[in-house]
């Protein structure tokens, strides 16, 4: 008779003579990935996750922590070249034996469909991101609503069973007062919020109603600003722009803004949770502090650690909207002036089980690899 088929996950069947050596293969990847499930002799590959933007700061993590807890992920790229770029940084944190690629622009309708094809999940993280104000505001929303919508859609035709979507605590609290805001918010987009805000808001509500009378699940992550160290990528965000310039001595005074803030990792380790935590469907979750956080705190942070080119006097607001007239950068910074809301971010906590980096560790991490 011939011998039993030993199933490995769901994709492989091992017959035989072929298991054995099969087997010790994937026990020495088990050595090396101890948080891959082995059970009772039979191995199961988690599920096979959809990334986008994973070559920037957050997708990266995100492709990370994804491959730590096991699951095979592909990364949406616009071009072949940045695969090896990304692997190897990935590499020097986590194996990549379960990370693969495939070509797919925001901008086109090519390419979704292959790389959809097996996965039980979507993670969109990736979104255009400019820190200065653009001439024209639809250089931000229009790739970032029909981005969105051509992702669902996507998904919706290969029957994902539920997606999570990265936007942003500005979707939630642009163009308000200061107040207390939790996930029931949306930002005011017929106030001067900027392209930016307005561009991650109409993202999100496009992603709420392509969603509605779906089978597919949706789940959204607002962050608030990042911090905290890159694995290669690109530091981006305006909070990212204002660092650097700060521990460079570019930033001659400490505008006055604060704003919720939250550690990268953090940022990761919810977008996986969200995958498969029960309860979540049809949420928004907050990751951001619950309090504001000064960049006058945060200079503080950075003038203790040592980077004496951090400056101490703040800027007064009214300058900086003068400013606005003329830098199209200042102009982008404007509508979080003096403002200084907070959150209700309870369901985080609760839900998705976030234990936050405190936000000085992320401060002094990402300071030390911008001024590496």
């Amino acid at each position: 008779m011939p011998a039993r088929a030993a199933t490995v996950g769901r994709h492989f069947t091992v017959d035989g003579a072929c298991f054995v050596g099969y087997f010790l293969r994937i026990t020495r990847y088990h050595q090396s990935n101890p948080l891959h499930p082995v059970t009772h002799g039979v191995i199961f590959l988690k599920e096979r996750v959809l990334l986008t933007g994973i070559t920037g700061y957050i997708g990266q993590h995100c492709a990370a922590e994804l491959l730590r807890q096991g699951f095979e992920v592909v990364g949406t790229i616009r071009s072949r070249s940045k695969a090896d770029v990304t692997t190897a940084a990935l590499a020097k944190v986590t194996s990549t034996d379960h990370l693969t690629f495939a070509e797919a622009d925001l901008l086109s309708d090519s390419g979704w469909n292959e790389a959809m094809k097996g996965c039980t999940f979507v993670m969109h993280v990736a979104s255009p991101f400019a820190i200065a104000e653009p001439k024209d505001e639809n250089e931000l929303i229009a790739p970032a609503v029909e981005g969105t919508k051509r992702v669902i859609a996507a998904a919706q035709r290969v029957a994902v069973k539920r997606l999570v979507l990265t936007s942003s605590i500005v979707a939630v609290t642009a163009g308000k007062e200061t107040g207390k805001y939790g996930p029931d918010s949306w930002s005011d987009v017929n106030a001067k919020i900027g392209s930016y805000s307005k561009s991650k808001t109409l993202a999100e509500r496009a992603a709420w109603k392509a969603a509605e009378g779906g089978t597919m699940e949706l789940v959204v992550i607002n962050p608030g600003a990042v911090f905290g160290p890159s694995l290669g990528a690109n530091l981006e965000g305006q909070s990212v722009a204002m660092m650097t310039d700060m521990i460079a001595g570019k930033v001659p005074m400490i505008p006055d803004v604060a704003m919720g803030m939250i550690d990268v990792r953090d940022v990761a380790r919810l977008h996986v949770k969200a995958l498969t935590a029960p309860g979540v469907a049809g949420k928004r979750f907050i990751a951001a502090s619950a309090v504001p956080v000064e960049m006058a705190s945060m200079a503080s942070v950075l003038k203790s650690a040592g980077y004496s080119k951090v400056p101490s006097r703040r800027a007064p607001s009214f300058l900086l909207r003068f400013m606005g007239l003329f830098d199209r950068e200042a102009r982008g910074m404007a509508p979080f002036l003096g403002k200084k809301a907070s959150y209700d971010n309870r369901a985080t906590f609760e839900l998705l089980d976030w234990k936050p980096t405190p936000i000085e560790v992320s401060f002094k991490e990402m300071a030390q690899e911008l001024s590496a």
